[in-house]
């Protein structure tokens, strides 16, 4: 199977060599290529000096454009499977090859969750978290421990819905809509550390106004979508 890591990246300067690194080192079975998405810091000159594979946008388009981008990319040049892959250094590559397997046992979409063996914490962080999955619950009778992780594989059926959509971004809101579109979501358990360097873009107001998004694309906006 033919797989690509699709790595978004917006002001990573101070995590993209060293994520980058790692993949082209330790785990050189699998290609990668970095979405700079309009980054206004190094990222890009780090990846064109370190000769990484990069697709740069002119402007920030956020995470859902920089994730497209990265899914026609794969499409068009022949990827079986592609695996979303943050630039902050939480994601561990290690855990690749989990989600590929269930990929080629037959699941359209395989979520790294922190939380199929081991309990969510109720913290404020993860209070966001058990509302996104208490809704996606109730709208489509299936149980999602983890529907804010970033860590993502997708086969290549839905790798050409999400190239040929412009509606499909990288959310729990997409991952609801595939479930009720009779898609094989499955969920395996993964590690993930801490960011080491940067900051997250998502600070608490963003964050609450990103559950308030979501939320409201779970209840009313996906019975609409096609």
């Amino acid at each position: 199977m033919k797989v690509l890591l699709i790595v978004p990246a917006y002001n990573e300067e101070e995590n993209i060599v060293r994520v980058c690194n790692n993949l082209r080192e330790n785990f050189s079975q699998y290609d990668f290529v970095v979405i700079n998405d309009g980054s206004s810091d190094n990222t890009l000159k780090l990846c064109e000096d370190n000769h990484f594979p990069v697709i740069s946008l002119p402007v920030n388009l956020g995470l859902a454009g920089g994730f497209q981008t990265g899914m026609k990319y794969a499409y068009r040049t022949g990827y079986d499977c592609a695996v979303q892959f943050d630039a902050d250094g939480q994601h561990l590559p290690e855990y690749v090859k989990t989600l590929i397997k269930e990929i080629e046992n037959g699941s359209d979409i395989v979520i790294g969750s922190r939380f199929v063996t081991k309990k969510k914490p109720f913290t404020m962080r993860m209070l966001g978290s058990f509302m996104i999955s208490t809704v996606i619950k109730l709208t489509t009778g299936r149980k999602i421990k983890d529907p804010t992780s970033g860590m993502r594989a997708f086969s290549k059926t839905v790798l050409k819905e999400c190239a040929e959509k412009v509606n499909y971004g990288p959310e729990p809101d997409t991952m609801a809509y595939f479930i009720k579109q009779g898609k094989k979501v499955e969920e395996v358990q993964v590690e993930m550390t801490e960011r080491v360097a940067g900051e997250s873009y998502l600070n608490f107001s963003r964050s609450i106004m990103y559950m308030l998004r979501m939320m409201i694309s779970l209840i009313f906006i996906q019975s609409f979508r096609d």
